[in-house]
């Protein structure tokens, strides 16, 4: 190889330092999720009794796969976050993972269940937001194997 492909190559490989600090920002979001499922998982029936009578429905009729899309969708973003910040190409495989599961997710609460009815308006903000976050990480994790960010 010759010193100008080399160095080349080597520019290729630089890693600006957005990329990182959007992986931490990414670890982070991800890591909210994990509390919100790990809190939802943690409900208690007399939690859920002091809920308004619509979510409690809304809680009570969520079926298993919904609940591990929920779960693929936030282990999946966290550990591709993590695979981010060490730069390991099984970050796209783990964020694409973690994107299915809040398409299915997603599809669950505004499809099959009308989570719209039961949270109004203001409830399709945060999951706007992680879709559009999901979609974003996935294509920065595609782009960074592409520019030889990851290894």
């Amino acid at each position: 190889m010759t010193d100008t492909t080399q160095n080349i190559t080597n520019e290729k490989n630089i890693i600006p330092r957005w990329f990182t600090i959007t992986a931490v920002l990414a670890l982070l979001w991800n890591l909210m999720g994990v509390m919100a499922f790990v809190s939802q998982m943690m409900m208690t029936p007399e939690m859920v009794a002091e809920l308004p009578q619509a979510e409690q429905s809304f809680y009570a009729s969520v079926p298993l796969w919904a609940t591990i899309a929920f779960a693929c969708a936030v282990f999946g973003g966290a550990f591709g976050s993590i695979a981010l910040l060490m730069k390991k190409t099984v970050a796209e495989a783990l964020l694409i993972l973690s994107l299915i599961g809040v398409t299915v997710q997603m599809f669950h609460s505004f499809v099959i269940s009308n989570s719209f009815q039961v949270f109004g308006p203001g409830g399709t903000i945060m999951p706007a937001m992680v879709v559009i976050i999901a979609i974003a990480l996935v294509r920065l994790a595609g782009r960074s194997k592409i520019n030889g960010w990851l290894n």
